[in-house]
């Protein structure tokens, strides 16, 4: 099935599959199709340009925080790590005239959640930027633990339980084709670069079994970084010009896999942004909407104390998966 300049292949009976695109155009692309344990056959199109415009928006099966209680004074002094860089000034307008990243509350999250741990392994892609393996799996990880650790300058101390877990390369490659279209589930979460469609910086492809009553439980989720039509670097410095921040463009796809949606317009300091500005930092650092939609999917009282080792919790037998296990532990 495709929509909107996406497509899905349809899952087996009792599982949902959602595409979430970053694109160029600032537009959110995607959709969710999800196929009943009856075969029959359901979507959810008219979610698929949410703008949350006030504080959050939340999808049934996950509680909200108290903004009375839960969420700590906006500090004097907010540092956001925006970059001077060259080809930036797009951003700069847009950014400066939305609310600072600490003062906006908009969110909105997906019928999705990380029950236990995210276990991803960097494929035999592509890699973004030309970086070697090792160095876009060390972003990759960065990236990914900016979700996991709500990584944010805001004052929030880190109450989400979030898990993930980084075994090995593998042989395998993202099941997502140049068309944009998520091709099948293969019970392995792949990270790597290819072709996408041109106007595509990234795509996430989420698999999950459904769970009425309560979010959906994520089994699988591939991210691609479109390297085919769009360059990216690892540290954006004065001298840049059109190129993608690895880690900032990173962080966003790992919000998805998470169960984070889309915020639009007028809200372009926050990590979920549809958007992604070249040269541009900001989104590795969440804002305040950002770390509210992650607390209000994942309980404080199922945390692990920051800086536990997070041990891998398969989900299936992976023999073409690489040599040697790497499990980084939290700083």
């Amino acid at each position: 099935m495709t929509h909107d300049g996406t497509g899905v292949t349809v899952p087996e009976p009792g599982m949902a599959v959602t595409i979430d695109t970053l694109t160029t155009d600032g537009e959110s692309h995607g959709f969710t199709l999800q196929v009943g344990t009856d075969g029959k056959v359901s979507y959810g199109l008219k979610d698929t340009a949410v703008d949350a415009s006030t504080d959050g928006y939340d999808r049934p099966g996950s509680a909200s925080p108290d903004p009375a209680t839960d969420v700590p004074a906006e500090p004097d002094t907010v540092v956001d790590p925006i970059d001077t860089a060259e080809g930036a000034e797009v951003a700069d307008v847009d950014a400066a005239a939305a609310p600072s990243a600490c003062s906006d509350g908009a969110y909105s999250t997906k019928d999705q959640k990380e029950y236990g741990t995210y276990n991803w392994y960097v494929g035999d892609g592509g890699m973004p930027g030309g970086l070697s393996r090792d160095d876009a799996t060390w972003a990759f990880m960065d990236a990914i633990n900016n979700i996991t650790d709500s990584h944010n300058n805001c004052g929030y101390s880190d109450s989400v339980g979030a898990k993930e877990n980084y075994p090995a390369n593998t042989s395998r490659e993202a099941s997502i084709n140049s068309s944009n279209r998520c091709t099948g589930r293969d019970e392995l979460s792949v990270w790597d670069g290819g072709d996408l469609k041109s106007g595509v910086v990234a795509s996430t492809c989420s698999y999950t079994w459904a769970m009425p009553g309560v979010k959906n439980d994520l089994r699988e989720a591939d991210v691609r970084f479109n390297t085919h039509d769009y360059d990216v670097t690892n540290k954006p410095t004065s001298s840049c010009s059109n190129k993608y921040d690895i880690r900032s463009v990173g962080t966003h796809e790992a919000g998805h896999v998470f169960g984070l949606g889309h915020v639009g317009s007028g809200h372009s300091n926050l990590t979920m942004y549809t958007n992604s500005f070249t040269c541009k930092t900001i989104a590795r650092t969440l804002g305040k909407g950002d770390v509210l939609a992650l607390r209000s999917i994942y309980e404080e009282e199922h945390n692990e104390p920051v800086g536990a080792n997070h041990a891998s919790v398969s989900r299936g037998s992976h023999d073409d998966a690489g040599c040697g296990l790497h499990i980084r532990e939290q700083q």
